[in-house]
């Protein structure tokens, strides 16, 4: 698009101009392994329905200090649902508004996490068909998750878009430019994500896992990813360096293990990602489509007028996940409602 003919641009329309979708949504509690616990906001047809079983459902993953209520997320919901299918977006830990209960968090390669949300929607819902879209670092975890899977993945497809395949690349691009801006934003959030932890357990008299977050370093003295992933994402999730958990979690050394149907979208102009980060055709499975765009930015991808934009993901994603996960036929229905 000529009116935003930049990465940047491309990047931040959204977040400026676009009002914010509103979904009547219904929001779930539910129980980690560890007794922590995420949120999940469902939204679409037969939501909180007995008889909903059957109908398609994708997964919603946000990126990195965003939830359930970032606006592609929203739209993407809202799009799907036009579409006949539910979603469900979750909410990392500590995402939907209220601090989680424990001093671990979320990042790029929490498909532990995902492992878990994923067996518990099928476990209630065996016959439902699950797709799941990543944006971002929830790219990341999602191309992550199917990698370790592989050929026993119970999705039925994926879309990861804007992924940061390299962690450690992408912590150095983001340390260059006009993208320091979004690093100091991303960290401002972070810090104060870190910050209602520890006021949250102060106040519920958490006290272990209280002690673990004031034992970190200074949170303002940490300017770059680096700096804050090796002093608070690798001590807080079992990885010893940023560099190790860089190396354990990059999503680029998972994808040519998947056995699912993927579409990974990307922008050679994302202002986040270094264009040769980007994983080679040849390097990818058979079942892997790589989308590559010249323009698009960072969960961009605005096509249109800028009094009529129009969000390629929206009409694309659901679209490309429809042709992956038919309809059930009349006797899949019917054989559902039997048993």
């Amino acid at each position: 698009m000529r009116w935003l003919s930049g990465g940047h641009l491309q990047t931040l329309f959204s977040t400026l101009f676009r009002p914010t979708p509103q979904l009547k949504r219904q929001r779930e509690r539910m129980t980690l392994r560890d007794g922590d616990f995420i949120d999940l906001d469902w939204y679409g047809p037969q939501v909180g329905q007995p008889q909903n079983d059957g109908v398609r459902c994708a997964i919603l993953l946000h990126g990195l200090t965003g939830s359930s209520s970032s606006l592609y997320i929203l739209g993407q919901q809202q799009a799907l649902a036009a579409q006949g299918w539910q979603s469900v977006a979750v909410n990392w830990r500590g995402c939907s508004g209220e601090p989680n209960h424990r001093a671990r968090g979320y990042h790029s390669g929490v498909s532990d996490d995902l492992a878990d949300i994923i067996q518990q929607l099928i476990a209630r819902y065996p016959e439902k068909p699950f797709a799941a879209i990543g944006y971002s670092l929830g790219g990341n975890v999602l191309l992550k998750y199917l990698g370790e899977t592989g050929g026993a993945c119970p999705l039925h497809a994926a879309v990861a878009v804007s992924v940061p395949f390299r962690l450690d690349h992408c912590a150095d691009r983001i340390n260059q430019g006009f993208s320091k801006i979004y690093q100091a934003r991303f960290l401002r959030d972070l810090h104060h994500y870190v910050a209602t932890k520890r006021h949250a357990f102060r106040r519920q008299g958490r006290e272990e896992e209280l002690a673990r977050l004031t034992s970190l370093e200074a949170l303002e003295s940490m300017k770059t990813f680096w700096d804050f992933d090796d002093r608070v994402t690798a001590p807080l999730h079992g990885y010893g360096s940023a560099e190790e958990y860089y190396r354990r979690c990059s999503s680029a050394f998972f994808v040519e293990a998947i056995q699912t149907p993927t579409l990974i979208v990307h922008a050679a102009d994302d202002p986040f990602i270094y264009p040769h980060t980007v994983p080679k055709t040849d390097m990818l499975p058979s079942c892997v489509s790589l989308a590559l765009f010249p323009k698009g930015g960072h969960v961009g991808f605005i096509e249109g007028t800028p009094w009529r934009p129009r969000y390629y993901l929206e009409h694309r994603l659901p679209e490309w996940l429809a042709a992956q996960v038919p309809l059930p036929t009349v006797a899949d229905s019917a054989q559902a409602l039997a048993s």
